[in-house]
């Protein structure tokens, strides 16, 4: 609405400015949020650094949770699936890393509980056991057993897990 020889209030000034200053934390929230779905806290904390104000990144957030684009319950889910279908990884592990990325524990133990640790554990470590097949069985189990272990597993998984792989790779 603006026009060439317009004179500008004060006021009025203030307010496109602060109107384009919001613009442009919307579009670095799209942005950041076009490279994978983020929680609403990691989104808050990348406009914090990127020196926005606290008003346009509460705007923002309001905006963006009402176009559906924000979502913590989505993100946990999404989170937790991926993990799932390319990096499994133990409830503990899932958790702390939903943790650290600002999702609420409600949000965590309702994500977390539909996680099978021991066909997680089944799937990381059929990807990884072909590697060791070459191993006598002490050491297959040495290091399948420290690579299950580093994404979380328990003990008691990681010996069942283990022992099904060797059973299944040698048949």
């Amino acid at each position: 609405g603006l026009q060439v020889g317009q004179e500008l209030s004060g006021a009025r000034l203030e307010a496109l400015l602060a109107s384009l200053r919001l613009s442009r934390c919307l579009d670095a929230a799209y942005r950041y949020l076009g490279y994978r779905p983020r929680s609403e806290a990691e989104l808050r904390e990348r406009l914090r650094r990127r020196g926005f104000r606290k008003d346009h990144i509460d705007a923002t957030l309001k905006k963006l949770r009402e176009q559906n684009l924000l979502d913590d319950v989505a993100f946990a889910r999404f989170w937790a699936e991926n993990r799932a279908n390319f990096r499994p990884r133990s409830r503990s592990m899932t958790r702390g890393e939903l943790r650290s990325k600002g999702v609420t524990e409600d949000t965590i133990n309702q994500v977390i509980r539909d996680i099978d640790e021991t066909e997680s554990a089944y799937r990381a470590a059929v990807t990884r056991a072909p590697r060791l097949l070459h191993l006598e069985y002490r050491e297959f189990h040495q290091r399948l057993g420290e690579f299950l272990r580093r994404r979380g597993f328990t003990y008691d998984i990681i010996n069942q897990t283990v022992r099904r792989v060797w059973q299944e790779m040698k048949e």
